[in-house]
């Protein structure tokens, strides 16, 4: 099968439905061993933490399955995959924002890559483009207008947002300023996972949980028993309310990261028959995006096309190491899959040197067709009020203080 060549990629999302792929996947440690998906706090006060739980179609029959990989972490990772890209020399419209002069512990720069609302992130907005605010130079202003009727200054400054879905939610008009749907949606699912069922006397709800079980326990060499008295407070921990300064309270020595840790169990993890990676990336979804029509279209909704397969080419050469305890290896190799019109499918064949080869090419043709893309980045400056917030909550976590957890004392 002959890799897949650009001008099919120009016809396939000029003309048809999407390109998919379900690969299955196993734990690296061999079928059947445990794997831990991500956890999500439970329901109610003190409730433990959980995995997320649904029942889906399979064939003929509904199975449970476990979230592995949201949506959301699966668009960060491929993101981190397009920033190795962008090491290797790929040209790929981004912003970065500079902390290189703030001298701030372990942060030299942020991206429109990993900040959390891409292009539209905060940490963008509060920086400088020269000496202007970001939001208010001329690139701001035309990301700030941007809609899916033209949407040529993010396809230049950071198409990544288009593909992977981004929101100016802090625009004007109370949050209804630029907003595009995600094109590309991946994620991956345990499949069949045994799980145990409850139902909650008082309110008659089902329960559902894993049949997995974590185990935890510390012994400490150095033999502190919990009852020996400790207190902390501003000036750090000590063995008299004194010693320890202002707002002194007695703690168990287990706060202080000394002492034995009981032994616990916690139903986590999961085994299951399989997992499975699911993308999609939606050509209907790309022919919703206008670059001021005709070539301009054709040439830009080409060029996101290329850039989410490589994306996926990419996160397939990186592995799938999710967390710790989740690491997953490929049962075999499935195919892509371009999906017509009529739901009819038909296999494609592209490998990472392909993709990359693909997506240079696209991006030759977007620059032809009169996009201004450049291989350099967009460099910003973080604000002086941006530096200070940072470097005021790194003194406080060097100090234990100021953390989430001591804003409210009801739990709230």
């Amino acid at each position: 099968m002959s890799q897949l060549a650009l001008a099919n990629l120009h016809n396939f999302v000029a003309a048809d439905a999407a390109v998919r792929r379900r690969q299955k996947l196993q734990p690296v440690g061999g079928k059947g061993d445990k794997v831990f998906p991500p956890t999500y706090p439970g329901e109610g006060r003190n409730a433990p933490p959980r995995h997320v739980y649904e029942k889906r179609r399979l064939e003929t029959k509904d199975v449970w399955c476990v979230l592995v990989d949201s949506v959301q972490s699966q668009a960060n990772r491929l993101e981190e995959c397009l920033l190795q890209v962008i090491a290797d020399g790929i040209p790929i419209p981004h912003v970065v924002v500079d902390f290189g002069a703030a001298k701030l512990d372990g942060i030299s720069r942020v991206t429109s890559l990993d900040a959390p609302h891409r292009v539209y992130d905060a940490i963008l907005r509060d920086s400088l483009l020269g000496k202007v605010p970001f939001m208010e130079s001329n690139v701001g202003k035309q990301l700030a207008k941007a809609k899916p009727e033209d949407a040529s200054a993010l396809l230049e400054t950071s198409p990544t947002a288009l593909l992977f879905g981004a929101w100016h939610s802090t625009g004007e008009g109370g949050g209804i300023g630029a907003k595009f749907a995600r094109c590309l949606i991946s994620e991956i699912v345990g499949i069949d996972v045994p799980i145990e069922e409850s139902t909650d006397r008082r309110t008659g709800e089902i329960d559902v949980r894993t049949s997995g079980r974590r185990t935890g326990s510390r012994i400490d060499p150095l033999g502190v028993l919990r009852k020996v008295d400790v207190f902390k407070g501003e000036s750090g921990w000590g063995v008299t309310e004194a010693a320890a300064g202002k707002k002194a309270k007695k703690v168990r020595p287990s706060e202080i990261n000394h002492g034995n840790i009981a032994p616990s169990v916690q139903p986590l993890g999961i085994t299951c028959d399989y997992l499975e990676h699911s993308f999609v990336l939606s050509f209907a979804a790309v022919r919703r995006l206008h670059f001021g029509g005709g070539e301009r279209d054709s040439a830009g909704r080409t060029l996101l096309a290329a850039l989410g397969l490589l994306a996926l080419a990419e996160q397939d050469a990186r592995g799938y190491a999710l967390r710790s305890r989740c690491d997953l290896v490929c049962e075999g190799r499935a195919a892509l899959e371009l999906v017509r019109p009529d739901g009819a499918t038909e296999a494609l064949s592209i490998d990472r040197n392909g993709a990359r080869m693909l997506y240079k090419s696209a991006f030759e043709v977007a620059q032809s067709a009169g996009f201004k893309l450049s291989a350099e980045p967009l460099r910003l400056t973080p604000q002086d009020k941006l530096v200070e917030i940072v470097r005021q909550s790194q003194e406080l976590a060097l100090r234990g203080a100021g953390g989430e957890d001591e804003e409210s004392g009801d739990g709230s």
